[in-house]
């Protein structure tokens, strides 16, 4: 109808909008890519996407986390809830989980991809997106979940292990490692992660 604000004219297109979801994505990779995660904002998305702000609201109802997650990896990844399954078994055994579930996500079909645009993406000088998400969705939730003395260094140790294992396998194929398992890997990496996990004096 004529003179109906945006919001109502979109909401007719909502069941069936694909194409409206992936504008959105796209405008989501520009803005986080120039700004950061901090200062990107679901109002300057939709304004870059060139949709209504409460159309972003409806396809990412997880908020700005699930449209980053959109943005570099798989449409049906969300990074906090994938952190909360991980960590919700308890620190014993966390970081086999953590291996094989990282390696399980980027290892999926347009995972391999996805991670080779972060890297690229990083090494362009936004390398400010990547690392204010990894210490916000990733490092923040580990620390506090593993406790202890340098909680914070030891959950970024963990995860600066993790980078190095997922550059060698999908950015530099490095063999065996590009070619090995994922039970392989989570088998003789997950207790070198481990023992970040459990900190000083741990056998």
């Amino acid at each position: 109808m004529p003179g109906q604000p945006e919001s109502v004219r979109t909401r007719g297109r909502r069941a069936g909008g694909e194409g409206a979801r992936d504008q959105i994505v796209a405008g989501a990779r520009l803005e986080f890519a120039e700004n950061g995660y901090d200062a990107t904002s679901l109002r300057a998305i939709a304004r870059r996407a060139g949709v209504d702000p409460a159309l972003v609201r409806y396809y990412f109802r997880g908020g700005k986390a699930e449209v980053f997650a959109a943005a570099v990896a798989r449409r049906d990844v969300n990074p906090q809830k994938v952190a909360v399954e991980l960590i919700g078994g308890g620190v014993e055994g966390l970081g086999e989980r953590v291996v094989l579930g990282i390696l399980t996500l980027w290892d999926a079909p347009g995972g391999r991809d996805s991670f080779r645009l972060v890297v690229a993406a990083a090494a362009s000088g936004n390398e400010v997106l990547l690392r204010e998400f990894l210490t916000r969705e990733i490092v923040d939730r580990i620390s506090a979940a593993i406790g202890g003395p340098d909680a914070q260094l030891r959950a970024a140790l963990a995860a600066s292990q993790l980078a190095g294992l997922l550059v060698a396998r999908h950015v530099i194929g490095l063999e065996p490692v590009a070619s090995a398992s994922v039970e392989e890997l989570g088998r003789i990496v997950g207790p070198v992660v481990q023992r970040y996990f459990d900190g000083p004096g741990a056998r």
